[in-house]
């Protein structure tokens, strides 16, 4: 597996983990809305690399 893809794939791991956990924790929603933010740019990153 390319690099760049590992890293992307990580990073959009993460950010889908900080979006769950924004999500259960109700004082956290800004987290959950940060984490979806984020993760939609790294996968509009992904997608526009890969290509």
């Amino acid at each position: 597996m390319r690099p760049f893809l590992l890293l992307v794939l990580v990073l959009f791991a993460i950010w889908i983990a900080m979006t769950v956990i924004g999500f259960i924790v109700k004082g956290l929603f800004w987290l959950a809305v940060v984490g979806l933010l984020v993760a939609a740019g790294t996968a509009a990153i992904g997608t526009s690399r890969r290509r």
